[in-house]
């Protein structure tokens, strides 16, 4: 599976984004598909992810903001990013694993990360 991020830029606080992860491979659907982001300094950390068998699950830093969601006709997820705050300022990436999980370790494929920054 090859990934592919786009969406990302410059956007005032309170203001929205939607970030889109394109999937190459026959077996998209099958994936769990998840966003992490990691910020000067710090670790990646997960944001959300969607998988096929579960309820879409979410960090509680973005949880009423934030919501995922997959076309699987598209090979595509995408992140809807709405009252983005300052702290929300990272380099995004998208990744595919073959289960749920909210640690970037059980994620085998990568996007290559789209930047977002948020001015206050």
């Amino acid at each position: 599976v090859q990934l592919q991020a786009s969406g990302g830029g410059l956007v005032q606080a309170g203001g929205s984004l939607r970030l889109s992860c394109a999937a190459s491979g026959r077996t998209f659907s099958s994936y769990n598909m998840g966003w992490f982001r990691q910020a000067p300094g710090k670790e990646r950390e997960f944001v959300a992810g969607i998988w096929w068998a579960s309820p879409n699950y979410y960090a509680d830093s973005v949880k009423g903001r934030f919501t995922i969601s997959r076309d699987n006709a598209k090979n595509t997820v995408y992140l809807q990013m709405n009252s983005l705050k300052p702290e929300d300022a990272a380099v995004y990436y998208c990744a595919a694993g073959p289960r749920i999980s909210k640690s970037a370790g059980d994620y085998e494929y990568w996007g290559q990360g789209t930047q977002v920054t948020v001015s206050s």
